[in-house]
């Protein structure tokens, strides 16, 4: 029986204020990230999505290392400049879209998402879509929040999306506390 021929993917490491953030890159698109700590669940992902894989270095593939240290330096907008194929059913793929609507410095709650993809009942659905995203920060799950304003879960930790809202400007009770990572550079 042939085997299949393994995929490339490149892979950078960009050091953030809250850790950091490995990214997986194909063809120049972005096609998952995990904050440190969580690669082996990565390497999960990626087998069961693209089978065998081939994990090659690169200082900067696409571009994308650039354009996410901008983000994390201040330069909001540069999250839509990325270019990202996180995979997915079509119904995770329509919660993944909306979530690249909402506007840096806003949130939603999981029911208000669940109306914005045309879906209304689907508010547990919508979550475990979130919970699933493959691309954290770029595709924003940071911003959806529950029904009472509360942070919900986050795949890297509540503590992170925390800082990401606070770092995106949004307003709201309980954010403005400051948070210390060990982050080194």
């Amino acid at each position: 029986m042939p085997v299949a021929p393994s995929i490339t993917l490149e892979t950078a490491r960009v050091d953030t204020a809250i850790g950091p953030l490995f990214l997986v890159v194909r063809e120049g698109t972005l096609v998952a990230a995990s904050f440190g700590g969580r690669e082996d669940g990565l390497a999960r992902v990626l087998e069961r999505r693209f089978g065998a894989v081939t994990l090659e270095e690169h200082p900067d593939p696409g571009g994308l290392v650039v354009r996410l240290r901008a983000y994390f330096g201040g330069d909001l907008p540069a999250l839509d400049t990325i270019p990202a194929d996180p995979g997915g059913t079509s119904f995770q793929q329509r919660v993944w879209a909306a979530l690249r609507r909402i506007p840096v410095g806003t949130t939603l709650s999981y029911s208000e998402l669940a109306r914005d993809i045309g879906d209304p009942d689907a508010v547990r659905a919508v979550g475990t879509a979130n919970g699933s995203n493959p691309v954290p920060v770029v595709i924003p799950c940071h911003r959806v929040i529950g029904a009472d304003g509360s942070l919900t879960g986050y795949g890297g930790g509540l503590e992170r999306k925390r800082w990401l809202l606070v770092h995106e400007g949004v307003q709201a009770p309980g954010l403005q506390t400051r948070l210390h990572f060990d982050a080194a550079p």
